[in-house]
């Protein structure tokens, strides 16, 4: 049995990257946190916790996609208009403002570890780039518009889901899973790059997990 269960190894790099990892990507929806969140049923303080740990994850990984940029896998996916940083900054601006941006989150930590241990095969890189920037285009727009009415924010603090160079995100995803089906992959780095992203699934799915578990002390 191997990594890509679900498809073939002839399939296109991004429908094995979507199909091979279907049962981490629904595990990490599903989390009692974000359902709470969703449900307006949490304070302020726990999106501010939630942003913490992101800005920690999106630094590194941006980090570590300018540092291989050399490589032409990341440089096909690579894209400014995509980078979160600065757009976590500023909701962190309206959820925490004075709070220092650093957070001593051991899932955090976990998943910074693992994305500078991508940068030494690039393809595992781009896993990561697809896991998160892809998914900030598809359910993350959800997120930031039920947000927005639930929090009553008029707008206010979801810059993270808005991408103001990329009006239309559904022309953008497919031109991007394009750019990945025409990566020059092998079939076994195929199932390494879908194996990486299953991890990035299960690395997201324990940052959601050590928030839930200070759902109690987030109820409104």
């Amino acid at each position: 049995m191997t990594v890509l269960d679900h498809t073939h190894v002839d399939d296109s790099l991004s429908t094995a990257m979507r199909e091979g990892s279907m049962a981490e990507h629904e595990a990490a929806e599903h989390s009692s946190f974000m359902s709470e969140l969703m449900g307006g049923h949490l304070v302020e303080q726990a999106y501010a916790d939630y942003l913490l740990r992101y800005r920690d994850v999106y630094d590194a990984l941006e980090t570590a996609v300018r540092s291989r940029l050399d490589d032409p896998a990341v440089a096909a996916v690579h894209d400014t208009a995509l980078e979160r940083l600065a757009a976590i900054d500023a909701d962190l601006d309206h959820w925490a403002p004075g709070v220092p941006r650093t957070t001593d989150s051991p899932a955090a930590a976990a998943y910074r570890a693992r994305l500078e241990a991508a940068t030494a095969w690039a393809p595992a890189l781009v896993a990561h780039h697809y896991t998160r920037y892809l998914g900030d285009l598809s359910g993350g727009q959800a997120i930031g518009r039920i947000l927005d009415r639930t929090y009553e924010l008029g707008g206010a603090g979801v810059a993270f889901y808005a991408f103001a160079e990329i009006p239309k995100p559904k022309p953008y995803k497919d031109a991007y899973r394009a750019r990945l089906d025409a990566l020059d992959l092998t079939p076994a780095d195929k199932q390494r790059v879908v194996e990486e992203v299953k991890v990035a699934f299960r690395l997201n799915q324990a940052v959601f997990t050590e928030l839930g578990q200070n759902i109690d002390g987030y109820r409104r």
